[in-house]
């Protein structure tokens, strides 16, 4: 087993910021991953909260870089801030399609004025509250590179956006981690955010994936919650995947990297090298 230095530097490398090439003009069907209505919104759910969410991640990794004296660290910033970025741009186009099909981001106005709120916090806090999120989307990205179960049987082109989406989310797993523990954020705060950040993460989660059903007209019925059910519930589904991963975040000496998964996301983007384009190098993103 690797101590915590020895993973960093196992890991550490460039950041390279990619812009997608898929065409969102044409849409994609209302049930887009495998005809099931339940997963279908519950990733719907999520891109909804990305154009928001990630500008917070951004800023909140901007304002620790004046505190910050390793300038390998900060060129990782710059990449992980160019990668969010990118995913906030082709999340919007996305959404857009979302909001042609009747659907709504409902909880905008409650995510916009908790944003708001967060700006009388410091640093570190701001910090902690995005290595929490971070740490949810690196688990949701761990489930959809590697369990068949979770994307598998979607479609086209949204397979390609949510499999690169999780590639980078992979990649920069760790960066804002670093960077709270170079400027001496702790323990305690990390875990009092993470709670705080669970329970808003569950709360969202919930009610944004209901009423994207309730719009479908798919919120009451029978199916959607039996596709529920086994999603959640069957081995290496939502919850039985995501719960040991979740936990470990609790140890005083947990780094994401504990975790390598980055084998996962080798394969795919040599494969797949037309389905994206380089863009620069990561200090210029």
């Amino acid at each position: 087993m690797m101590n915590t230095n020895e993973e960093k530097n196992h890991t550490r490398q460039p950041l390279q910021v990619r812009q997608l090439l898929i065409d969102l003009s044409q849409g994609f069907s209302r049930h887009w991953l495998g005809g099931d209505a339940f997963r279908t919104h519950l990733f719907n759910a999520q891109s909804f909260s990305f154009p928001l969410g990630e500008q917070y991640f951004i800023d909140s990794v901007k304002a620790a870089l004046p505190l910050l004296k390793d300038e390998q660290l900060k060129e990782e910033i710059r990449g992980f801030i160019g990668q969010e970025a990118s995913h906030r741009h082709i999340h919007a186009k996305y959404n857009q399609h979302l909001n042609t099909q009747g659907l709504s981001y409902f909880i905008e106005p409650f995510v916009k004025w908790r944003i708001r709120s967060a700006a009388r916090l410091g640093v570190k806090s701001n910090l902690a509250v995005t290595i929490a999120y971070e740490h949810f989307t690196a688990i949701f990205a761990d489930g959809a590179l590697s369990e068949p179960c979770w994307i598998g049987d979607a479609e086209e082109p949204l397979k390609t956006l949510w499999t690169w989406h999780s590639i980078e989310e992979t990649e920069h797993k760790s960066v804002a981690f670093d960077a709270y523990h170079a400027i001496g954020g702790g323990y305690l705060r990390r875990i009092a955010w993470f709670l705080y950040v669970s329970m808003l993460f569950s709360f969202d989660t919930f009610v944004q994936t209901s009423h994207c059903l309730y719009r479908d007209g798919q919120l009451f019925k029978p199916r959607t919650w039996w596709q529920a059910l086994k999603y959640c519930l069957r081995p290496r589904g939502l919850l039985w995947f995501s719960l040991p991963h979740y936990l470990a975040y609790f140890k005083p000496g947990f780094q994401p990297w504990e975790r390598d998964n980055l084998h996962l996301t080798r394969q795919w983007l040599t494969e797949q090298v037309a389905s994206y384009r380089e863009i620069g190098k990561p200090a210029e993103a």
